[in-house]
């Protein structure tokens, strides 16, 4: 039997390509670990996918002046301590990571012990974390082919960004009688982000009469920021987030209104959602989410608004656009070569040496 250990945490982003593969490793026969932080958000999304999980200490790696960053490498160095008891313990064949601060030591560990490890990156440049673990790394994934410029020659493979084969499993009906909306008129999704985004919401508030005059709306706002003035609203459900229904909310969506996550924008292309980007500031950011909109933009799968400019009548506008080329939009989705990430990671993971 073989055996691997994924890592990767901090966000949701970090954790969902990972259980994009589940299914296909098992397949391949598997013994599938993970190892995250004690009490990340990857601890309870791994544990509900029914894999053994283990916690080590991890200690965030920040660009910014922090107390924290005194005291926060002794943590690393006891996350590396841990991981390297844990990774002679489990003897994997192969390590995959997603990146996040607690994947660091666990891809130094296996650089220690000789045990191929696998990265992925799923922006347009590498996260620190990543920088730190390449090194340590055998191979090395990337989501956009401009990160090629910026990894190592040799480790760097162009593979896509695991999919969800889920997601495609949805059914409009369901989605439509969940949400209580008719047939008859176009829907629209807004996400913000786990945590929601102010910019965001305000924007969508502020012109929501008039949007609803064209859309059904489902807004996920993040959590505690439900807005109880407009709860009852004809045409238009806010949640705090969607987790077991939101396969069914994707196949009745005719637009759709987002962050630009690297693994949000893989999965909206992939499904060929018509949609607007609203990128994270770089104020608030290393500035990811602007070369990933930037990107998509210029393939023409996306039409990006900056959250410094965002406003009611902007974002009306841009939807009215939007919609009104769905079509074009959707034809240059179909016709962009989207690489079959899951296939070609699994090869690597099969193959590595």
């Amino acid at each position: 039997m073989k055996t691997i250990v994924m890592t990767g945490g901090g966000t949701a982003g970090h954790v969902t390509p990972n259980l994009a593969l589940v299914p296909y490793l098992k397949e391949a026969g598997y013994d599938i670990y993970y190892i995250g932080s004690y009490t990340g958000i990857e601890k309870k999304m791994v544990e509900n996918a029914g894999i053994t999980y283990y916690g080590i200490s991890s200690g965030k790696l920040r660009r910014y002046h922090d107390w924290k960053n005194f005291t926060d490498p002794f943590r690393v160095i006891k996350g590396f301590s841990e991981a390297n008891q844990l990774l002679k313990h489990l003897k994997p064949d192969v390590v995959f990571s997603k990146g996040g601060f607690v994947s660091v030591p666990v891809v130094m560990a296996a650089g220690r012990q000789h045990i191929p490890a696998i990265i992925h990156e799923s922006d347009m440049t590498p996260g620190l974390a990543n920088k730190l673990a390449i090194p340590f790394a055998s191979k090395v994934c990337c989501n956009f082919p401009e990160t090629m410029d910026y990894l190592p020659e040799g480790k760097a493979v162009h593979t896509g960004s695991p999919i969800r084969q889920e997601l495609f499993s949805g059914n409009k009906e369901a989605g439509l009688s969940f949400c209580g909306f008719t047939s008859d008129k176009p829907v629209m999704l807004i996400m913000g982000g786990s945590i929601g985004s102010r910019f965001i919401n305000n924007a969508v508030w502020d012109s929501l009469d008039t949007l609803l005059e064209k859309f059904q709306i489902v807004h996920l706002v993040g959590k505690g920021n439900i807005n109880n003035d407009l709860t009852g609203k004809p045409g238009y459900q806010q949640y705090e987030f969607i987790s077991e229904q939101l396969n069914d909310i994707f196949a009745m969506t005719d637009l759709m209104i987002s962050r630009a996550g690297a693994n949000s924008i893989s999965e909206i292309l992939a499904l060929k959602i018509p949609n607007i980007l609203i990128p994270l500031s770089a104020k608030a950011s290393r500035g990811d989410q602007i070369l990933n909109a930037e990107s998509y933009e210029k393939q023409g799968f996306s039409t990006v608004l900056q959250e410094e400019d965002l406003t009611g009548e902007i974002l009306i506008n841009s939807v009215d656009d939007v919609y009104n080329h769905r079509d074009e939009i959707r034809k240059r989705m179909e016709e962009s070569k989207l690489l079959d990430a899951n296939k070609v990671i699994m090869n690597l993971i099969e193959n590595i040496k």
